[in-house]
């Protein structure tokens, strides 16, 4: 398959030096043009807190010895995943605001796509896994031990990280087959699925269609499942005899629910609801959530609002 797609993307390249079509322009926000320099702040102090935070856990969760359980192991991989996710994304943004538009070569542009989709759903699976995860130690806690092996954690997270990105390859290799003429113009913040294919001259409807089911596959099928882990949750909290744990437990399971909801709520209108008809501002800020604002939520909602991640912060500082 890398082999194919490398061919492709060479053909491409010699189309595109035949053609001139050597870079892509990204537009960003040319609507908010006066306000651009405030955005761009925002979007610096938001890049900084989301790459901060989630080192910490990080660094915290490998680092103290009594935070070395699967719920925290998961939690560190899905820190890692934003981390990457938004340096992919969010640099690139800051200068295309600066600038008010700026350059990517194809290449870039065709790695950016590929890193994020892969890094969405490598995300999407990790949540899963953290759903069945809690799921297990609430509903079926003298199970736990044996279900959540930590060498089955470690396989399970290899997993998630090895299924985001080969799963992305046959969307990589149908677009690489594509031809690109016309305006090498991108009307979106980063180089994205849709913007690309509206670069494209060829007829773009098996790449749509492979999209669409593999999209609805990573997004439905996983947030189905999330949905069902914290229902029954949910009954077995209900029936605790203490107040105090039900308040607690449906704290933490609302919190969760409501970061993945909007997580996989923005990539299901963005990837799987047809883009027919769809404003593109509102693409954009659609795409903001889930590019900005849950990487930004993630390490608050699962992570500092935990007792022993804070204490372990705590130590950190101290030391």
């Amino acid at each position: 398959h890398y082999s194919c797609c490398v061919f492709h993307i060479k053909q491409f390249k010699t189309f595109a030096n035949q053609t001139g079509f050597t870079y892509i322009w990204i537009a960003g926000f040319q609507d908010l043009h006066e306000s651009r320099k405030f955005l761009f702040m925002v979007v610096l102090l938001i890049y900084l807190v989301i790459i901060t935070g989630n080192l910490l856990v990080v660094s915290v969760v490998f680092s103290d010895s009594r935070l070395h359980s699967p719920m925290y192991f998961f939690l560190a991989h899905l820190s890692s995943s934003e981390i990457i996710f938004t340096t992919n994304i969010l640099p690139n943004f800051l200068n295309v605001l600066w600038e008010d538009g700026g350059k990517m070569s194809v290449y870039g542009c065709f790695t950016q796509f590929y890193l994020c989709g892969s890094l969405a759903a490598t995300e999407c699976f990790l949540l899963t896994v953290m759903s069945y995860d809690r799921y297990v130690a609430i509903c079926k806690p003298l199970h736990y031990a044996s279900i959540m092996k930590f060498s089955v954690c470690r396989q399970i997270a290899a997993w998630c990280w090895i299924g985001g990105f080969i799963s992305l390859l046959t969307t990589l290799i149908l677009v690489c087959q594509l031809h690109f003429c016309g305006l090498h113009f991108i009307d979106h913040f980063f180089c994205d699925f849709a913007p690309i294919l509206d670069l494209s001259c060829s007829d773009t409807s098996v790449v749509k269609l492979e999209t669409s089911i593999f999209s609805s596959s990573v997004t439905l099928f996983p947030f189905m499942f999330i949905t069902g882990t914290y229902i029954a949750i949910i009954i077995t909290v209900v029936n605790m005899r203490s107040s105090t744990g039900r308040r607690k437990s449906f704290s933490t399971c609302s919190s969760h629910l409501a970061i993945v909801s909007l997580y996989y709520g923005t990539l299901i209108t963005v990837y799987v609801i047809p883009t027919r008809g769809k404003s593109k501002i509102v693409n954009k800020i659609v795409s903001l959530m889930y590019s900005i604002v849950t990487p930004l939520l993630n390490p608050i909602i699962y992570s500092l609002r935990n007792k022993k991640i804070k204490t372990a912060i705590r130590n950190v500082i101290s030391n």
